[in-house]
């Protein structure tokens, strides 16, 4: 189960209209107004899920003597060649049938494909799908509309996938026009 959380700088009331169902206090808003809004809306998982990993990792532990260790390098090629296969069934964000197909056709082979998957796997970002699979498997043939751009977008194969690289990109080249304006 997840918990969104609001974060809020004053007392969230304050803001948007609350209402409160089976003792669960709740904004009336949806999350994309609230981010219109300007508010942060954090996912956490619940404690529920927490005890599930750690029962989890405990069992694998006595059945198979085998220590799970989040810190350590993920980059086992038989974890990826699961996600390869399309074997994803019961994990997170991952299991369903449209998200199995675009992670056949990608053949994930590091962590930073799956955390891209996730991200693009949502309305909006979806239409990169394409593109970002054909960047990967072709990597010489990614375009940049700016050379400036390569840098920050280089990791995503040529795709806009995360706000923090929207960000940077508008930073860069308001200095960019900034600049050229000034000469």
């Amino acid at each position: 189960m997840l918990a969104g959380v609001v974060i809020t700088k004053e007392p969230v009331d304050t803001y948007v209209p609350l209402y409160v169902r089976d003792g669960q206090i709740s904004t009336q808003y949806i999350m994309t107004t609230l981010e219109e809004l300007g508010l942060l809306k954090m996912d956490f998982l619940g404690l529920r899920t927490l005890t599930v990993i750690q029962d989890t990792i405990d069992l694998v532990k006595q059945n198979r003597g085998i220590d799970v260790e989040f810190d350590k390098e993920m980059s086992d090629p038989k974890v990826y060649q699961l996600w390869q296969e399309g074997k994803s069934c019961g994990i997170f964000q991952f299991e369903s049938q449209g998200m199995t197909n675009f992670m056949k056709e990608l053949k994930p082979d590091c962590l930073e494909d799956l955390i891209a998957g996730v991200s693009l796997y949502r309305p909006g970002p979806m239409d990169q799908i394409p593109r970002y699979i054909k960047g990967k498997l072709n990597p010489g043939h990614n375009v940049y509309t700016h050379p400036s751009l390569k840098p920050i977008l280089n990791v995503t194969y040529g795709c806009m996938v995360y706000q923090e690289q929207v960000m940077e990109i508008v930073r860069r080249l308001a200095r960019i026009f900034t600049s050229e304006e000034q000469i």
